[in-house]
């Protein structure tokens, strides 16, 4: 799967301006980079300048690919923190604690990609107020949750139908499980990351 690319930024911040500027994109992109090499070169983080918006609780995913493919993806869905404070942990968590994958080398660190997806406040929704491209799901029964981001269904060519059935699957039910009775809960995202590394081909 292919980093988030320019053509999917009008469908994935449609009907709102962007909330974070060019520069404060920039900054989170080098604060996830800066919160894994800091851990593989056993060091203390490098102080950041952090802004009062970039301070503000956030729900939000870091995903890391390498030569554009994923290499890890972890997130928060509910603001628990702060949104630098979150990228710090999201992205040292899928580097080296996202089950899929190894954990994350020196060598590797150097090749990574980034992205980051800020989520807005979840909202129960009904299945044919789903839009693809706009919204992410999150879909739970009982203990069981999947979430999939809303640039998952456009990079895979989705319709509706198939992203809920999707996302139930990611949370571990039969894929009707969105019509016998799972909750669906959706999200927008603000979704960017830094340039793919010289040399890097999609998958």
């Amino acid at each position: 799967m292919p980093p988030p690319s320019d053509t999917l930024a009008p469908f994935l911040e449609q009907n709102a301006p962007p909330e974070y500027s060019a520069s404060e994109r920039q900054m989170l992109c080098q604060l996830a980079h800066e919160a894994v090499l800091s851990l593989l070169e056993e060091r203390g983080l490098r102080e950041f300048t952090i802004s009062g918006h970039l301070s503000e609780p956030r729900g939000v995913f870091t995903t890391l690919y390498r030569k554009g493919k994923l290499r890890g993806c972890v997130g928060y869905p509910a603001a628990l923190m702060p949104l630098h404070q979150a990228v710090v942990e999201t992205a040292r968590a899928a580097a080296f604690d996202d089950p899929r994958f190894p954990a994350l080398t020196l060598v590797e660190a150097g090749e990574l990609g980034v992205s980051i997806s800020v989520l807005g406040p979840l909202r129960p929704i009904l299945a044919e107020e789903v839009e693809v491209g706009r919204h992410g799901l999150l879909i739970s029964l009982g203990s069981r949750r999947g979430l999939l981001l809303p640039q998952v269904a456009l990079e895979n060519g989705w319709d509706r139908i198939k992203f809920l059935e999707q996302t139930c699957r990611k949370a571990g039910l039969e894929p009707d499980g969105w019509r016998t009775g799972a909750t669906i809960e959706a999200f927008t995202a603000e979704v960017f990351g830094d340039e793919a590394k010289e040399g890097s081909t999609p998958d």
